[in-house]
């Protein structure tokens, strides 16, 4: 420290400059010592890399602004209004704490305007799952769908910041209605006898139908709130020409989270009356060739074959 005193007295510089290159020195010598503390305490408090990565960027960001505006009071001393070094320190926190202070107002907003709570399934941009955590930073999700088909579970779990409900859409599962709509599509050739399929269709559905009652209830409690109006709530099965064949579609409303179930059952109770139904058969991309057969006479007037020779005496 006396070498570098020294050094300083023969430079020339005068006495106030010296001291405050000496007291900028201390302060980014302390600042650089209380980043790697903090970086060390975000490493080792979790092992999640994104968070890590938030916090850490976080703190550099806090460090840096914090730097500019000791190191800028020592050298501008015109800086000393109180007024400004407010507004510079919180447009600097602003912009380094930007994130962390974004999930935080979509957490209130999340308290107060409640999308949705625990439990919920949900849909926000390309993630869906159900909520199984919330957060000041975050809410979590245990995630559906993805390479599992049926909006059925993958097990996998996704972090999704509190900022995303100011920027994203989100689709409630649960909370409108807690019922869905699900279709059936059934493909038929065009040979089979599709009057006899459909009210085989309607016949399974209807017998399968358990909840339309229970739904219409749920219905007319929620229309108090969201406005929700059905006309009918009974299951359908519509009928649609494919260029593979009549496309018969079974539409009918199941609990959430029974879509594959529902969907199984369906499938088996309807191999299971077309099997014995010799006029009706599920369509499949095949081709088919119509050729026409000519008589013999048109085929001699056209000359593709011979004429009949006299027979000899």
């Amino acid at each position: 420290m006396e070498t570098i005193t020294l050094f300083l007295q023969e430079s020339g510089l005068p006495l106030e400059i010296l001291i405050r290159i000496l007291r900028t020195a201390v302060i980014l010598t302390v600042l650089i010592v209380g980043r790697n503390l903090l970086h060390r305490v975000v490493n080792n408090r979790t092992d999640e890399v994104t968070w890590q990565y938030r916090m850490s960027k976080s703190v550099d960001y806090s460090i840096l602004v914090l730097g500019v505006f000791l190191i800028g009071r020592l050298w501008f001393p015109g800086l000393e209004d109180i007024a400004t070094y407010l507004g510079l320190l919180s447009a600097g926190i602003a912009l380094a704490l930007r994130d962390p202070i974004t999930n935080l107002a979509g957490w209130l907003y999340l308290i107060s305007k409640r999308p949705f709570v625990l439990g919920d399934r949900i849909e926000v941009g390309k993630n869906a799952g159900d909520v199984v955590d919330t957060g000041l930073w975050d809410f979590t999700l245990l995630e559906i769908g993805n390479w599992v088909d049926a909006e059925q579970s993958t097990g996998r779990i996704i972090q999704i910041p509190n900022s995303v409900v100011f920027t994203q859409p989100i689709a409630n599962y649960t909370q409108g209605f807690s019922y869905l709509w699900n279709e059936l599509p059934v493909l038929i050739t065009f040979e089979s006898d599709w009057k006899l399929a459909k009210r085989i269709l309607l016949q399974i559905i209807q017998e399968h139908d358990h909840i339309s009652s229970e739904a219409r209830e749920e219905a007319k409690k929620k229309a108090r709130r969201f406005m929700i109006r059905y006309r009918t709530l009974a299951p359908m099965v519509y009928t649609n020409v494919e260029e593979s064949g009549i496309e018969l579609t079974i539409r009918y409303i199941c609990k959430v989270r029974e879509r594959r179930t529902t969907t199984h059952e369906l499938w088996e109770q309807i191999l299971s009356a077309f099997e014995h139904e010799a006029n009706i058969r599920l369509a499949y991309p095949s081709q088919a060739f119509y050729v026409s057969s000519l008589s013999e006479d048109t085929l001699r007037g056209t000359g593709d074959l011979p004429p009949v020779s006299p027979p000899t005496q």
